[in-house]
């Protein structure tokens, strides 16, 4: 499950799939050093998007690709 408190680094690790969604919530910065430290929380203050919205797409997504 994706927590706000995960680092991008971590939610990629889990699944390198989900880094479209957190791009399409401006999050550019997926090789960045900053992604193996800057929280999902950080990173939609700093790119001004809902965190709660990401966090529920991305927990969705992963949700589906388990039941397939």
């Amino acid at each position: 499950m994706i927590t706000k408190e995960m680092s991008i680094g971590q939610v990629l690790s889990i699944d390198m799939a989900t880094a479209p969604i957190m791009m399409a919530y401006g999050m550019h910065c997926m090789g960045c050093p900053f992604s193996q430290m800057e929280s999902l929380e950080m990173g939609c203050a700093a790119h001004g998007t809902d965190v709660d919205e990401l966090v529920s797409k991305l927990n969705e997504f992963l949700a589906n690709r388990s039941a397939e």
